[in-house]
């Protein structure tokens, strides 16, 4: 029985969870072995979403939604929401793999170019030698290819796919090739494969912890990442300030 509840926050819906009992659900729905996709929310896929109707419907009709981003978990427990703690996204892609090797699931790795997605394959099956590895593809391909590509998934028998696209490309590509692939859960991993290969660095943990990453990211790629972090950022607080006065609202007109 699914033991998760369920709030709206910021014009998207949230699984109130920590990362053990992510981890719980995401087991039951595997065995369950009925197509599911699996999405996390932060500051940039609330932007997103406000702007994106398809998004927003892909993510809301999830069953399971986690909160990647340490800024939701203030903004939700700002707005009087009790957010235990950020499952993010690249930790539970690890800890999913460690699942794997021990429950006898095989994942496949979509995503990257051919030289990270292989990286990343062989250095978890280094750290887990009883990894079944259903199979892996590197992310660059022509639209036409996208349903040979969700054939080939299907044919793996993959229990868990893992698409390392960026939003909202990964959502909608997972959302409208599910059914061709019938795997039992899909999750998008953004650019995880790439910190796991060497070729970006990831934030040090007390960043992490202080909801410094994307700061890291920032300092790293400026020019790439002001929009989605330096404009983004402000739009998020925009946002948040927004719900915070509609709630304030309502409570006096009650």
């Amino acid at each position: 029985m699914k033991q998760t509840r369920r709030i709206q926050l910021l014009g998207s819906e949230l699984d109130v969870l920590t990362m053990q009992e992510t981890l719980h659900e995401i087991e039951r729905l595997i065995l369950r072995k009925e197509p599911t996709q699996h999405v996390v929310i932060n500051a940039s896929k609330i932007n997103l979403m406000a702007e994106d109707p398809l998004l927003r419907h892909i993510v809301s009709q999830s069953p399971l939604i986690n909160a990647d981003g340490q800024s939701v978990v203030w903004a939700g427990r700002f707005l009087g929401h009790d957010i235990p703690e950020r499952v993010a996204g690249i930790d539970l892609f690890q800890k999913l793999v460690e699942k794997a090797a021990e429950k006898g699931w095989k994942p496949y790795y979509f995503g990257a170019t051919d030289e990270v997605v292989r990286d990343v394959v062989k250095k978890h099956q280094q750290m887990y030698p009883q990894l079944q590895v259903a199979g892996f593809r590197n992310g660059y391909f022509e639209s036409e290819e996208s349903i040979q590509i969700a054939e080939g998934i299907r044919a793996s028998e993959a229990d868990i796919l893992f698409v390392a696209f960026s939003s909202p490309k990964k959502e909608i590509w997972i959302h409208d090739h599910q059914s061709i692939m019938q795997v039992p859960f899909a999750m998008g991993v953004g650019g995880s494969f790439d910190v796991l290969a060497g070729k970006t660095k990831r934030a040090p943990r007390w960043m992490q912890r202080t909801g410094l990453e994307w700061f890291y990211r920032f300092v790293q790629e400026p020019r790439r990442m002001f929009k989605r972090y330096i404009i983004g950022n402000f739009i998020f607080v925009k946002h948040v300030w927004r719900e915070k006065r509609k709630m304030k609202r309502s409570l006096e007109d009650a």
